[in-house]
């Protein structure tokens, strides 16, 4: 038997669903927020999924004696309905621990808001088969210089799309 756990983000967003779609799915914005590397997908079921290690992780992996893979996380797009649905698979091929693991299920869904015009809901729900490490690792850790997961993700994400400027711009 299969042991899963779920993560579910919620963050509302001041924007309109094609905007917050155009963050998550288009390599020009989804590479400025959260850990700056651009993904690229085939919005269709049965599309590849990668997002590419940026110069800054590569620069760390070569100062601390290890390699960093080019894809840094890969997938399969289950289904895409532009701007409120993707559902793909996920898995975080930078480290060996989580690579190890079975591919998870990511859904972003896009809701706007019936009570705050120009506002959407964006939740995130993360399904994680027995994968520990991956769990952590998306959960996020308060620890100095660990990271930050989901929450720091989406709120960088949020950061952008209301401001223009992610944390890093």
């Amino acid at each position: 038997m299969t042991t899963t756990t779920t993560q579910v983000h919620r963050i509302w967003i001041k924007a309109t669903p094609e905007r917050i779609w155009a963050a998550i799915a288009d390599p020009e914005w989804n590479g400025r927020y959260g850990y700056s590397a651009v993904a690229t997908y085939e919005l269709e079921a049965g599309g590849r999924f990668r997002q590419y290690a940026n110069d800054g992780m590569k620069a760390y992996a070569t100062q601390h004696g290890f390699e960093m893979p080019e894809v840094i996380a890969d997938g399969e797009v289950i289904e895409a309905d532009p701007p409120r649905l993707l559902k793909q698979t996920w898995k975080l091929q930078m480290d060996p621990g989580t690579a190890a693991e079975a591919y998870s299920t990511l859904t972003y869904e896009i809701t706007e808001s019936k009570s705050q015009p120009g506002t959407c809901k964006l939740t995130v729900i993360h399904e994680l088969p027995e994968s520990p490490a991956t769990f952590a690792m998306v959960a996020g850790s308060d620890e100095e210089g660990a990271g930050g997961g989901w929450a720091w993700v989406l709120s960088d994400l949020k950061s952008l799309v209301e401001t223009g400027r992610g944390f890093n711009e």
